[in-house]
């Protein structure tokens, strides 16, 4: 008989005959996460572990997943450590970046960004998305939760929906799940706009109760609006990060 579901890790498992759980990082509709400790290195680590549901579309997402960090040698991307299977369930290991991410500083710690701020932070991820899409690959789930900033840099994590670009695009995408999800460079600087958008919002304080556009709320310069209206692709979109980095840097001057 075949589990389809299985309870996640329970701290002190040790996996693999190495790896010793130490608590659970996340759920995601692939995998959990964990941080364990490498007992061979005595390192901390994050292990994926993959759920057993749709187990053919699931596995395929593991391996390209190992496949594409494979390919990426940065200091601000996790590296691949190890790959292996246990119980016939895929497990991924990869270096444990210890930070906090936008995501916590927003919301936990109550971090505020103006607009000079956040088109810094935006500058110092461009970079790293910058090299990604050089390598040929697109990251298309770059949300405030898979950036984390620790000692003043940036690194940006979970490459689970990653895909190369000569992939071909799933079929039947709405035109929302299109922008973000597209195999395409704009989809990258589409989610951009909308981690930008999340940072501006942090310094935001309503005067009133009647929800209106970004536009109408936050007070920009001409400038820095102009750039979140083609990353958002309601102005002519960048084909480029090379091209919205140049304007990024424009604003924080």
């Amino acid at each position: 008989m075949i589990h389809l579901f299985q309870k996640p890790y329970r701290e002190g498992t040790v996996v693999n005959g190495r790896y010793v759980i130490e608590k659970q990082l996340g759920e995601g509709s692939y995998g959990v996460t964990y941080v364990a400790r490498d007992e061979q290195t005595t390192e901390r680590v994050v292990l994926k572990q993959m759920k057993r549901t749709k187990r053919k579309k699931r596995r395929a997402s593991f391996e390209r997943e190992a496949l594409i960090l494979k390919q990426l040698d940065h200091p601000q991307i996790p590296k691949l450590y190890d790959s292996f299977e246990t119980n016939n369930v895929p497990h991924l290991v990869m270096e444990y970046i210890e930070g906090d991410t936008i995501e916590t500083l927003i919301f936990d710690k109550k971090q505020t960004y103006g607009e000079k701020e956040a088109f810094s932070l935006l500058s110092d991820v461009l970079p790293v998305i910058q090299y990604i899409h050089a390598k040929q690959i697109v990251h298309r789930d770059l949300r405030i939760p898979n950036i984390v900033f620790r000692d003043g840099i940036v690194y940006v994590l979970d490459f689970g929906l990653a895909r190369f670009l000569h992939e071909q695009d799933e079929p039947f995408l709405t035109v929302e799940q299109r922008l973000r999800r597209a195999i395409d460079v704009k989809s990258d600087i589409y989610a951009l706009g909308h981690f930008l958008l999340f940072l501006l919002y942090s310094s935001y304080e309503p005067m009133e109760e009647e929800e209106k556009s970004w536009e109408d709320e936050l007070l920009l310069t001409e400038d820095a609006r102009g750039v979140l209206r083609r990353m958002l692709q309601l102005d002519v979109p960048y084909a480029s990060v090379e091209q919205l980095a140049r304007d990024v840097a424009y604003v924080v001057q």
